[in-house]
């Protein structure tokens, strides 16, 4: 028998060198150009021994980023909150932002927090509830296509979008952080989230094979309810029962006692947040040329409730998003936003600048080689994290060419300016996606496009992305 095709004897490949192969001559010649070049040796000394980013630090950059800035929400700040080992940096961003004219109202000290876990609970029944509702619903798609395949990737994930928090405040309140506290799976979420996927997973094929099977609906409904119970119990022992009725106890900044006696989530964030969700309007900023500015966008798929707000991306140019987040901070509201938070990011200074690293300097190369649009159609960029604007620089005759902006995180104080960034306004041209403000802030044309009928993506889609940095 002869050997087959490309191997000797049986067993050992051989290498053609035909199109498309990497010949020796090839890799020859760029080992020899490497070889040759000085500042590539020298870079190579430099990045093999430490992070390639404290190399590429411009410092210079560095030395020009400062934390002032020309108008400012507030005349103080409250503590950075922290999400630790969790994905709930959407929840964060958006108590941040309910939290601080709270501060103001009841002189509240700057370390008050609302309770991130509360609304994490109800996210992680809500969510499972709407994952098999999914699964009823696309029973007879192939267990192996690409739309069921996906839906079983990530069933009860941490992240999120605006309209999800919409869903849960609107149908269970808030609750301050004292009245539901953190537990170890609210800060390191992983372990908890693995159990719940697994049984998500298992429960999906149970109500495949039912559905294949001939049970009714009802039938299947109620094998589901019988699956919510166990997920409801398995997110009660991982996070603790959330409260239905509490007492809001505290002392103000002058050591003053108040309390506020059988209070529900819902009669606590109506009547003692002042902070109404259905006000607010969500901006996004998706420049690819088959997704024109002036249209309302949904995913498939992307969601948290059943019959609850699907997600709605209202589309404008950049300069809308900027514009209405000045704005807002000109009139001490905060902004929740979204954005590519791993990009161009110094973490432990906490600056958000194009200009902080120097690619090309070390590695002779550049990383924006493509602009947003092409970032999102090829895999680069999508939205990966949520954060808080809480200051803006300004200048120019009218005063409104922004500069620079401040942005509360929740990783801690340790970083940036005691958990403050620093992001520059070609920074938010290039990597952030998505402002949430209130509707006062926008033009009619804007709020007529929420009336239309949303344009709807593929589950796949980068804006499909959830905000779980």
């Amino acid at each position: 028998m002869s050997p087959p095709p490309n191997t000797t004897n049986g067993s050992i490949p051989i290498i053609r060198h035909g199109d498309g192969v990497l010949s020796p001559e090839f890799l020859q010649k760029a080992r020899e150009a490497f070889l040759a070049e000085p500042k590539w040796r020298l870079a190579k000394n430099a990045v093999s021994r430490f992070d390639p980013l404290e190399v590429l630090l411009e410092k210079e950059v560095k030395d020009l980023n400062t934390h002032a800035y020309t108008h400012r929400v507030s005349d103080h700040e409250c503590k950075a909150t922290a999400q630790k080992a969790s994905g709930r940096c959407w929840l964060f961003a958006f108590l941040n932002v309910m939290r601080l004219p709270m501060t103001t109202k009841y002189k509240l000290p700057d370390d008050f927090q609302l309770s991130q876990s509360y609304l994490f609970f109800w996210d992680k029944i809500e969510r499972s509830n709407y994952f098999l509702e999914s699964i009823l619903e696309t029973a007879d798609e192939p267990v192996d296509g690409r739309l069921v395949s996906w839906l079983l990737t990530a069933p009860v994930q941490d992240g999120g979008q605006w309209d999800m928090i919409c869903n849960l405040v609107n149908k269970y309140g808030v609750v301050p952080g004292s009245v539901y506290q953190e537990s170890f799976n609210s800060s390191n979420s992983r372990r908890m989230n693995l159990i719940l996927t697994s049984k998500l997973r298992e429960f999906a094929m149970i109500l495949r094979r039912q559905s294949k099977q001939g049970y009714t609906k009802e039938q299947l409904r109620k094998t589901k309810e019988d699956m919510l119970e166990q997920v409801y119990r398995i997110v009660s022992i991982c996070l603790g029962v959330v409260p239905t009725v509490f007492d809001w106890e505290f002392e103000d900044k002058d050591k003053k006692y108040h309390c506020y006696k059988n209070l529900t989530p819902q009669a606590f964030y109506r009547e003692y947040v002042g902070y109404c969700v259905d006000d607010k309007i969500c901006l996004v900023h998706d420049p690819r040329p088959q997704h024109p500015y002036g249209k309302l966008y949904t995913v498939d798929y992307l969601g948290n409730m059943v019959s609850g707000l699907r997600v709605r991306y209202n589309n404008q140019p950049i300069e809308t998003l900027k514009s209405c987040a000045l704005e807002s901070i000109k009139n001490g509201e905060a902004v929740w936003f979204g954005c590519d938070v791993g990009k161009f990011l110094q973490r432990q200074l906490g600056y958000m600048d194009l200009r902080i690293f120097d690619y090309d300097l070390v590695f002779g190369t550049s990383l924006l080689g493509q602009n947003k649009a092409e970032r999102l159609e090829y895999g680069e960029s999508q939205m990966t994290h949520a954060m808080v604007l809480t200051a803006v620089s300004c200048e120019g005759e009218n005063g409104t060419k922004t500069t620079k902006w401040r942005v509360e995180n929740s990783w801690g104080d340790e970083l940036g300016e005691k958990g403050y960034f620093m992001m520059t306004d070609e920074w938010f041209d290039e990597f952030v996606y998505e402002v949430v403000v209130d509707k006062r802030y926008v033009t009619e044309d804007v709020l007529r496009v929420m009336e239309q009928e949303p344009i709807h993506l593929s589950p796949w889609d980068p804006f499909g992305a959830l905000a779980c940095s």
